[in-house]
């Protein structure tokens, strides 16, 4: 197992290449949680994601023929674009698998840093067993995402720059998915605590779409699960890694776990309040806080926006949720009489009350409706939990039927 001086050597390693992100004070989030919150922002990273510490770290240590014969992955977001940023530094030939719906982005992405792009399989699981397979044939290394020493040693280069900037912290809120970002993390921070007399808790965080580690961190032993689930795609890990969970086990204090909805309202909170454009796996860490996963009030917290390469037709869909969530959006269906003038009643409604339609379709043509009715499909901006009611409070005045729509 690595230790503090593992990870001071990766920070040498990477000094100059990889860039120190900075670990800023989040005035709206700490307002909101009642604490003092840093954020440190590896989204703003190199590649956008702090993947390419480990990644790097990882190829530099490599025996120089090794590394000059070339290196393999199989990934289909951040570690493969850390991979071949790495592998272009060093001039070395670098191949990427990736499951065969991966995103155009993201392949082209790669291929700009010069990899060689083999597309296979429908997950990862496939995609690594073939990038085993190429690693034979070829005489590639494999860098495996999370599941090594050097990697874990340059993660944790993440908890020495935390600790430089900011010293008097109780927490850090680390996202989990294979475990190496945690495992490096929590090293170095149980190594400062012992070594300076400070009681930092390193907490996990979970997306509850993949719990394999929080299960496996609960049982002591490793858990599988049967598959994932989560807009978290950075850290959607189907199965625990043994490597990564002994580290875990021995350094980490605490997990916890969010959901997709708490997950989306995070990086709307992020977007909006902090400026901030973070992945759902980044984001995880402000979602345990605004959802009182544990209790931070009075508290000093850092959590680490691990990346920020969010797809943009899944970030326009995480705005809906987390719209929905915090009560600012309202989608009804409204029944009222056919007749003229109906419509203009209903809207009047909303205009009194000043909710304003964002969008309407009007269906007097369902077979589902009875004859002389009409629906009305809505979609409101509101201010809030009161102001929602207060648009149901008046439709129930003036005798609409109403339900609610996705």
């Amino acid at each position: 197992m690595i230790n503090l001086d593992d990870i001071k050597k990766a920070q040498k390693t990477i000094d100059g290449t990889v860039l120190k992100t900075h670990v800023a004070l989040a005035p709206n989030l700490s307002k909101h949680c009642n604490s003092t919150i840093f954020l440190k922002k590896e989204n703003l990273q190199l590649t956008g994601s702090f993947k390419i510490r480990g990644a790097f770290n990882k190829i530099s240590n490599l025996d120089s023929k090794l590394r000059e014969a070339g290196v393999i992955a199989a990934s289909a977001g951040n570690h493969a674009q850390g991979v071949a940023y790495s592998a272009k530094h060093y001039g070395i030939p670098s191949i990427i698998v990736m499951p065969e719906a991966t995103p155009l982005t993201k392949v082209n992405g790669v291929k700009e840093l010069g990899s060689e792009v083999v597309l296979h399989g429908n997950n990862y699981d496939d995609a690594y067993s073939r990038a085993m397979e190429l690693s034979k044939e070829r005489g590639l290394t494999f860098i495996h995402p999370f599941a090594n020493d050097d990697v874990i040693a340059g993660q944790g280069t993440i908890a020495l720059e935390i600790f430089e900037e900011v010293r008097d912290l109780d927490m850090i809120f680390v996202p989990v998915g294979g475990g190496g970002l945690i495992a490096g993390v929590a090293v170095a921070i149980k190594e400062i605590n012992r070594k300076y007399n400070k009681n930092i808790k390193i907490i996990g965080v979970n997306a509850e779409g993949a719990p394999a580690m929080h299960k496996s961190f609960r049982a002591k032993e490793p858990l599988n699960t049967d598959g994932v689930k989560t807009i978290a795609d950075g850290i959607a890990v189907k199965n625990t890694s043994d490597f990564t969970l002994e580290y875990i086990l021995e350094n980490v204090d605490e997990f916890v776990e969010v959901c997709d909805e708490e997950i989306a309202s995070a990086i709307l909170f992020l977007l909006e309040k902090q400026k901030l454009v973070v992945e759902g796996a980044g984001s995880v860490g402000v979602a345990a806080m605004l959802h009182n996963k544990i209790d931070i009030k009075g508290k000093r917290v850092a959590t680490i926006l691990s990346g920020g390469n969010i797809d943009v037709t899944m970030l326009s869909v995480i705005i809906e949720k987390g719209l929905k969530k915090s009560c600012r959006k309202m989608n009804l269906k409204v029944t009222l009489i056919d007749k003229p003038g109906a419509l203009m009643q209903l809207t009047a409604i909303f205009n009194k009350i000043n909710a304003n339609i964002v969008h309407i379709e009007y269906d007097r043509t369902s077979t589902k409706l009875d004859y002389g009715d009409a629906n009305v499909k809505i979609a409101l901006e509101t201010k809030g939990e009161a102001h929602q009611e207060k648009v149901k409070e008046e439709l129930l005045k003036r005798g609409f039927s109403f339900s609610y729509t996705n």
